[in-house]
């Protein structure tokens, strides 16, 4: 749906508005990263509660993004976080193709409406490459997710990465594919 969208609505306005000469240079989604760190979650266990812990973050996080899980590991010491060198601290996913359009969708139409006091995304989360970043305090949002299972609850980034060359372009992109997007007010 998300995808019938980009070519019949979004590519024609983007057109439109920004007098796009070729097809390729329209701006189009690239990619959907979502991660999440668990080094506070894991910090105090052993090593057989930590290996469990890990184990349901990420398929938690498999299950809501539909592809495995990579855990990442810290890349050096922290003396002051008590971190070392090779410890796994997060986990994260790359959506490319029909996995991120369905992703998407999910998190447009489900998840953020369900999340606590939603009034829309801030424009402010647009960057000046046009890359939308998103975080979700809970990952009990998502339908996949059943909240009587959950054993830790953990935030989310999500980023959305497009081939927009400017803020401009990007935000009329995401706009027209349906992300809730607050207006800009104007300050006098």
């Amino acid at each position: 749906m998300l995808q019938e969208m980009y070519t019949t609505q979004a590519m024609p306005a983007l057109i439109e508005k920004f007098g796009y000469e070729n097809r390729n240079a329209i701006p189009r989604l690239k990619s959907v990263v979502v991660n999440t760190g668990f080094a506070r979650l894991v910090a105090g266990k052993t090593g057989d509660d930590q290996k469990k812990t890990i184990e349901a973050i990420v398929d938690d996080l498999s299950r809501i993004c539909g592809q495995k899980a990579v855990v990442t590991k810290a890349k050096k010491s922290i003396a002051g976080f008590k971190l070392r060198q090779g410890s796994p601290v997060g986990a994260k996913i790359t959506l490319r193709g029909k996995r991120m359009y369905d992703f998407l969708e999910r998190l447009i139409l489900i998840a953020l409406p369900r999340s606590r006091d939603f009034q829309g995304l801030n424009a402010t989360a647009i960057d000046q490459q046009g890359n939308l970043s998103i975080g979700i305090k809970e990952h009990i949002f998502f339908p996949e997710i059943s909240p009587e299972k959950v054993r830790n609850i953990f935030g989310l980034q999500v980023v959305v990465t497009t081939s927009a060359h400017n803020k401009a372009e990007g935000l009329e992109l995401l706009k027209q594919l349906g992300f809730p997007l607050k207006e800009i007010k104007d300050k006098k």
